[in-house]
């Protein structure tokens, strides 16, 4: 597979000023900090159907990448809405 990157999956990552995560009490959500952590928003609240859980999430430069039992995803606005890969 030369000449594709590979991307580093995780739970939390950082974007920019923020650091986005997936909730470690609801994996339906993705929360967000711009405080290095201190506190927590909510930027997505899942569909049990459709992401459905989060597993994984990486930075994909213009994109976020998420992976789950349901499939591979992707945002355009830092985790606000998601669309199946």
């Amino acid at each position: 597979m030369a000449g594709i990157k590979q991307l580093k999956m995780a739970q939390m990552i950082k974007k920019g000023k923020e650091l986005i995560r997936i909730c470690p009490t609801n994996t339906l959500k993705i929360e967000y900090s711009v405080d290095e952590g201190e506190t927590w928003s909510q930027r997505y609240m899942g569909n049990p159907a459709s992401p459905g859980e989060f597993t994984d999430l990486a930075d994909g430069g213009k994109e976020l990448l998420a992976e789950g039992p349901k499939g591979s995803f992707y945002s355009k606005n830092k985790g606000k809405s998601w669309h199946k890969r």
